[in-house]
């Protein structure tokens, strides 16, 4: 199964796709500012562009696995996803993706923190 991932954030949020067999995740974007109307219309179309059959979207949970501030603004975001997308949205705990994400090239890179978010759900789910 085809899935895509959403490192969601306020300014920035990271776009990783599977391959067709869900099995191997790599990032594709950085889509800018996805609660605008621009915003939104850009990761529309990268979603119809990239046909999953599934999206996951990265839910931030604190260390203790609790939901803080940014986590029901990921839950604003992802409500207004599911009214927009044509296939199912989920979210999956993404503690840490943005420090492997960091450690692993350098930098703050939203799209890598996705793929490594992606790496989790697929694995978790590989059976």
């Amino acid at each position: 199964m085809k899935v895509v991932a959403l490192d969601y954030g306020r300014a920035r949020t990271g776009v990783a796709v599977s391959d067709a067999t869900g099995t191997v995740a790599r990032p594709v974007k950085v889509v800018d500012r996805v609660r605008s109307r621009a915003g939104r219309a850009a990761l529309l179309e990268t979603l119809r562009e990239l046909a999953p059959e599934r999206v996951v979207v990265g839910l931030p949970l604190t260390l203790r696995g609790e939901r803080g501030r940014q986590a029901g603004e990921t839950l604003a975001f992802v409500d207004e996803l599911r009214s927009a997308c044509p296939v199912p949205v989920e979210t999956y705990d993404e503690r840490l993706t943005t420090a492997m994400a960091v450690r692993l090239t350098g930098k703050d890179d939203d799209a890598v923190a996705a793929a490594h978010l992606l790496e989790g759900y697929l694995q978790r789910f590989a059976g």
